[in-house]
């Protein structure tokens, strides 16, 4: 008999799962579905995405049946910059951040409002009744203002009013929040989904962020697979970022970590969202799989409470 029928395997996996799903059970935990993890591509160049959507949504799904109160919010650069090409303008990045135009911002809602949030939608709902998309924009959610003017409408979180998530959490649905949001005049701007993730656990106080992309995690070395870091600190992040070994796109990412975790969430998660099940692998297994950020160093006391309830790579001797 397979590992995929055998009975024993199937037991021993959910014993492990069942102090975690205790653990979590009416927590919230912000999940951003990256457009890179969204976008998949396997070695042929062949597009990998609707697999990939499927198994995020069965995990989200999963992750709603036993109790845990899930808040997703997705990017969409591939899918933006794709559509950019097509219509024949080139994209400029600085630091990270799309320079963001009038004609721009069009694109980036019709693709983020009127493809990828109603995608992702339908790909939970086929588990049921379960999510509701909404953006930035819905009910406050989001007070955004620009960045840099050099940088055209690109948004930044300058406020949150949670309760239009507070309301959908509170009935058992799960709110699939786009990235465009208002200034209080009416101004649309595009916010990076890494810091609208960053800023809504922060204000959910949230038990975790998780920020799913196309890499395993950190890495000591940006060209070496295998340097993959499983546990940092804040501070350890911060001295990553100022030796410039985190750079890029990866900086919008640890900086929402640095964000939610001043804010009182309790840790942060970088995952490959390409790989089937990632989040459940993270969330209800004994050692993980990305890099886990907290605020506290690695070492961590054995009578500590948090090193106690959580995972071997979390602190557990």
């Amino acid at each position: 008999m397979d590992n995929k029928t055998d009975p024993l395997l199937i037991a021993k996996v959910l014993t492990e799962a069942l102090p975690y799903i205790k653990r979590f059970y009416n927590k919230v935990i912000v999940v951003k579905y990256g457009g890179n993890a969204l976008y998949d591509k396997d070695q042929n160049g062949n597009d990998q995405g609707k697999s990939s959507l499927a198994s995020f949504a069965s995990d989200i799904a999963l992750m709603a049946a036993v109790g845990i109160r899930v808040v997703v919010v997705h990017g969409g650069g591939p899918q933006i910059g794709e559509l950019m090409n097509r219509l024949g303008k080139e994209a400029v990045f600085v630091n990270g951040l799309r320079v963001t135009d009038a004609e721009t911002l069009d694109i980036a809602r019709m693709v983020l409002i009127g493809k990828i949030n109603l995608d992702i939608v339908g790909a939970i709902n086929k588990h049921g009744p379960l999510a509701v998309g909404l953006s930035g924009e819905d009910a406050g959610l989001i007070n955004a203002g620009a960045v840099d003017p050099t940088l055209g409408f690109v948004g930044d979180v300058l406020s949150v009013d949670t309760s239009i998530l507070d309301q959908l959490l509170s009935q058992g649905l799960i709110p699939v929040v786009a990235t465009i949001a208002s200034d209080k005049a009416g101004q649309m701007y595009n916010i990076n989904a890494d810091s609208v993730a960053g800023a809504l656990a922060g204000a959910l106080q949230a038990e975790k962020l998780v920020l799913l992309t196309d890499i395993a995690g950190i890495r000591s070395d940006i060209d070496n697979e295998d340097s993959l870091i499983q546990r940092l600190s804040v501070d350890d992040l911060n001295d990553l970022m100022s030796s410039s070994v985190v750079t890029g796109g990866m900086l919008p990412k640890t900086k929402a970590c640095v964000t939610a975790i001043s804010k009182g969430v309790r840790a942060a998660h970088i995952l490959d969202g390409r790989i089937r099940n990632v989040l459940l692998l993270e969330l209800f297994t004994e050692h993980g799989i990305g890099t886990m950020i907290t605020e506290r160093a690695t070492s961590m006391k054995s009578n500590d409470t948090y090193s106690t309830t959580y995972k071997t790579k979390e602190g557990m001797s």
